[in-house]
């Protein structure tokens, strides 16, 4: 299974205004582990940038003056793109504005979800969290992930930061770790230990003996017996 977290920073809020995008972040996690394939550009939009924008991401316009623009990295986005599932922090924005960049090339490329599909890690937390904050550093806070680097935003830290939350959101325990979630994303910053490191050391697999492995095939015939030829072991074949 493989998943793109994306995220992106843009001149302001609205695309029907004008508006463009200025950084796209994207990490992909393959089979539940983050892999350390990105792709990051930061984008000359060819337009100011709204001083209320600058001051949540800081990207000035003398600084995007020589980067290159939309339609230069667009079909390479689409290729890394593409046959994932994109998860996207309040997607309905980013969605909106990398259609709209699309939309405006001569390159007949089509929109974002005839590429991949799209999964709104927003609503899935307000799913898991009814009635409490579910912005970005709110759920941090809340499954230990050190989001002290964020002090303004960033496309690709933004998308470093979600990966990790998003694996610990719908992965339940994802390290062997003791330590209870807060005082383990103390000193962690993204990238370094729990659900994104990708260096750590390799766990000691032992292999079931014969005794262990009769005994285990018995209990899932009994299951399967019980649940009427449904046990979800069998289906999965484990």
């Amino acid at each position: 299974m493989r998943q793109v977290v994306l995220d992106t920073e843009t001149t302001g809020l609205d695309p029907a205004q004008g508006h463009r995008i200025i950084e796209v972040g994207c990490v992909e996690i393959v089979n539940r582990r983050v892999t350390d394939r990105t792709f990051h550009y930061y984008l000359n939009p060819e337009r100011e940038v709204d001083a209320g924008a600058l001051q949540v991401h800081g990207i000035s316009n003398e600084f995007l003056a020589d980067k290159p623009r939309f339609a230069d990295v667009a079909r390479e986005m689409l290729e890394f793109l593409a046959g994932a599932e994109l998860l996207i922090h309040n997607a309905a924005f980013d969605v909106s504005f990398l259609n709209h960049e699309l939309a405006q090339l001569s390159q007949g490329l089509e929109p974002l979800e005839r590429h991949c599909t799209v999964t709104d890690t927003l609503a899935l937390a307000r799913e898991r969290h009814p009635g409490k904050k579910n912005s970005l550093d709110a759920l941090c806070r809340n499954y230990g992930v050190d989001n002290s680097r964020r002090d303004l935003h960033g496309a690709l830290l933004d998308a470093q930061l979600l990966a990790e939350v998003y694996l610990a959101m719908t992965g339940g325990q994802v390290t062997l770790s003791l330590v209870p979630r807060a005082a383990a994303g103390k000193g962690k910053r993204a990238g370094e230990g729990g659900a994104w490191s990708g260096n750590r050391e390799r766990l000691a697999i032992h292999r079931a003996d014969g005794q262990e492995a009769a005994a285990h095939e018995a209990r899932l015939a009994a299951l399967d017996r019980a649940s009427g030829g449904r046990c979800l072991w069998r289906e999965l074949g484990w």
